[in-house]
């Protein structure tokens, strides 16, 4: 496997291909694991000032996309084909959360792996997703 493309490189990505929500992430370290920050703001409270189910979702699939590329490279076409999303406490108030994405298998034409969620500063997991990706056809006739 080549190169792992680093947090800069997948921030560009991020900026370029999906400017409506690049601003919600920061990638804070890519490698085996990849650690991606969700910057919580209002827009992803709910009614109770907690964080919104599908704010957690959107880290996670973000989170385990950016982990895939940096493996694969900059494809944009890889795509979420399932994904099933353990919600397990209220992310603590005012803080943002942080998104652990671990690769546990990546094939030709599937990738899988799982995104523990935490609120920044807390080793307690407030939700856990476990997700699989197709990979574009052209990434698995070994195609750039």
């Amino acid at each position: 496997m080549g190169r792992i493309l680093d947090a800069a490189e997948l921030e560009a990505f991020l900026a370029r291909e999906f400017p409506q929500v690049a601003e919600d992430f920061v990638v804070v370290a890519s490698g085996d694991e990849l650690v991606m920050r969700l910057k919580v703001g209002p827009h992803h409270l709910r009614p109770g000032g907690t964080v919104s189910g599908p704010s957690m979702f959107a880290l996670a699939d973000v989170a385990m996309y950016l982990a895939i590329l940096a493996r694969i490279g900059p494809v944009a076409l890889a795509v979420t084909t399932n994904i099933s999303m353990d919600f397990m406490r209220k992310p603590e108030s005012g803080r943002d959360l942080i998104g652990h994405a671990r690769l546990l298998k990546l094939g030709r034409i599937l990738a899988v792996g799982d995104v523990l969620i935490r609120s920044d500063g807390s080793d307690e997991v407030v939700a856990r997703a476990g997700l699989t990706y197709s990979i574009p056809p052209s990434r698995s006739a070994g195609l750039p």
